[in-house]
């Protein structure tokens, strides 16, 4: 077993780096963010942790295998619930489609971080917040302006 303080750095980091998508989703005033993310980011984590580490004193017993990767799959899974219900049907448009992928993309960053995966945890939440940023910007400024063009000139 990890020392605690490791097991708790890794709590806390998961928890920050979903803040930092959190407070875009925040910033940007969706349904979801920052204390949701931070919570769905750390409580991957410790799921991982608690898959990987917290059945050592089964592991004794020669019969048991255990599989640390069948719990990464059922948070991926789960977190689903979680994300389905920041969809939101608004008259002819869906929203909460892209709040919904960030929570299940910070459970996957919870989860790198509770396998010690930290330098694949902090870069794929770079590249998250590169896309909803960047791609926010891309969005607002090239696609919806061709959209209105397109429209006029109908």
């Amino acid at each position: 077993m990890l020392p605690h303080w490791e097991l708790i750095a890794r709590l806390i980091i998961a928890a920050l780096l979903g803040g930092f998508i959190g407070f875009e989703r925040e910033y940007s005033n969706k349904d979801a963010g920052l204390r949701t993310h931070m919570l769905v980011s750390m409580g991957a984590c410790l799921f991982m942790i608690v898959s990987a580490f917290g059945f050592n004193e089964s592991l004794s017993n020669p019969s048991v295998h255990l599989d640390p990767s069948r719990v990464a799959a059922q948070v991926a899974s789960g977190i689903g619930f979680l994300g389905a219900g920041s969809i939101l049907l608004r008259g002819k448009f869906i929203a909460g489609i892209t709040t919904a992928a960030s929570i299940w993309t910070v459970a996957a960053v919870g989860l790198a971080v509770g396998g010690g995966l930290y330098i694949e945890a902090i870069s794929g939440s770079l590249v998250v917040l590169s896309i909803l940023v960047g791609v926010g910007y891309f969005e607002r400024s090239v696609i919806k302006k061709h959209k209105k063009h397109r429209k006029k000139s109908k």
